[in-house]
């Protein structure tokens, strides 16, 4: 196994502009990470200039300590599985996890050992004298990532290895290779725009950014933030990365800051007034233009003991089970929110609603052309973040969002507080 480090990587395509700029980024040992971004933000030109299909234009690149830039990809100790599945189709499935072995001359019985462990591992036993056509589409994506186990690589590259399979599979699948890289502990890096693949599989995700209707490539290419995926959940450092990680994305809606008898809040259109905790309210002065971030999930249903802050009216209500995504008019501002389909019964569209936006799910950015992120609430407190990453790497990866993994530290919280009664 080894780690990798990049040092200013530049990928430069002749004259244009570069596709990467200068991405600096420490991989450790064993480490999961995930390259998300939108189309055409370099992720998998990164990808590809790691496995040395692509060159580097300026910068240095190390697998462990040894600098490869100039190191046939062969030689770089890496296996890659790439989107399409690229099996032999005139070759069974044990000829194919095998070929790259007997390429390389490899004894018989050595290959036949290694062909038999990662078919084990995959679950691919009773498919090995079959052809690739006879296998669906996630057993053949188990056989090209047991084409690359069988080489017993340093790293392992994953180019969206997903994107051509249905929703249960890509749901089976995610969980089979949280499985690979517990038990094989190797480094993956994994490549792919599925919210849902980035935050349940990475340890940690590194943002690169996209082109924008504006500046077209010029913001394209850049490393945002690297974390994990709860830190770039509750504190992205930008409105950019605060849009993309998150679904459905986060509402921004411009605000200004009023301060009345030393309290501060942010107030939308003059009218609908929240507080902020201390972090935010230190962060701005009283007449400050911002940009107010509040993700869908954060919203509640104005009741009793949350008292509404805005108010709102029912654009449409999209019913996915047993919760809702609600399009609201706040004022003229779209507002989506998230809602338990039950409390919406009876609810419909033109309806006038009041909800509660609690202080500690504020983000607050600046209204410059990069959005830089002033403060946020707070969200979740640092005992609760241990708590989710600890119930993320002890359990198998069946989250299907965030909001699940989220869930599961309430429950824990009320567990330990009714012990504690």
């Amino acid at each position: 196994m080894a780690g990798l480090t990049l040092k200013h990587i530049v990928k430069r395509y002749g004259n244009a502009e570069p596709t990467l700029k200068g991405i600096d980024l420490d991989i450790k040992d064993g480490e999961f990470l995930v390259l998300v971004g939108p189309s055409g933000c370099g992720k998998s030109t990164l990808l590809r200039t790691i496995a040395g299909l692509e060159s580097i234009t300026e910068g240095e690149l190390f697998i462990g300590d040894r600098l490869v830039n100039d190191v046939h990809p062969k030689d770089r100790d890496i296996a890659m599985v790439f989107q399409s599945y690229a099996l032999y189709p005139h070759m069974t499935i044990r000829r194919n996890m095998a070929f790259g072995l007997e390429v390389r001359k490899m004894a018989k019985d050595e290959i036949d050992k290694l062909v038999a462990e990662a078919s084990s591992m995959l679950g691919l036993d009773d498919f090995l004298d079959k052809l690739p056509k006879q296998l669906s589409g996630g057993q053949r994506q188990r056989v090209a990532m047991g084409r690359a186990i069988v080489r017993r690589p340093k790293v392992f590259l994953f180019d969206e290895p997903l994107s051509n399979l249905d929703a249960a599979l890509r749901t089976q699948m995610r969980v089979e290779i949280r499985r690979l890289h517990k038990k094989l502990k190797t480094t993956i890096i994994y490549v792919t725009h599925d919210q849902v693949e980035a935050m349940t599989l990475a340890d940690r995700i590194a943002v690169l950014s996209g082109r924008d209707k504006e500046n077209g490539t010029k913001n394209a290419g850049y490393l945002q933030q690297v974390g994990s995926p709860l830190e770039l959940f509750q504190r992205p450092v930008n409105k950019f990365v605060a849009g993309f990680i998150g679904s459905p994305s986060m509402n921004f809606i411009d605000a200004e800051i009023v301060e009345k008898e030393g309290k501060k809040s942010v107030v939308i259109d003059g009218k609908h007034s929240i507080a902020l905790t201390k972090e935010c309210a230190d962060a701005v002065k009283d007449g400050q233009k911002v940009c107010l971030g509040i993700r869908p999930q954060d919203v509640i249903l104005a009741d009793k003991a949350h008292p509404a802050n805005v108010q709102v009216k029912v654009d449409v209500i999209e019913t996915l089970g047993w919760e809702c995504h609600v399009h609201y008019k706040l004022g003229e501002h779209p507002f989506l929110a998230v809602a338990e389909a039950q409390k919406l019964i009876g609810v419909k569209d033109e309806d006038e609603m009041g909800l509660y936006i609690a202080p500690e799910v504020v983000h607050l950015f600046d209204l410059d052309e990069h959005g830089t992120a002033i403060a946020h609430g707070g969200g979740l407190n640092n005992k609760d973040a241990s708590v989710v990453e600890g119930a993320k790497a002890e359990c198998e990866p069946h989250f299907t969002s965030l909001n699940e993994v989220i869930a599961s530290v309430s429950d824990s919280k009320e567990d330990s507080d009714s012990k504690e009664d």
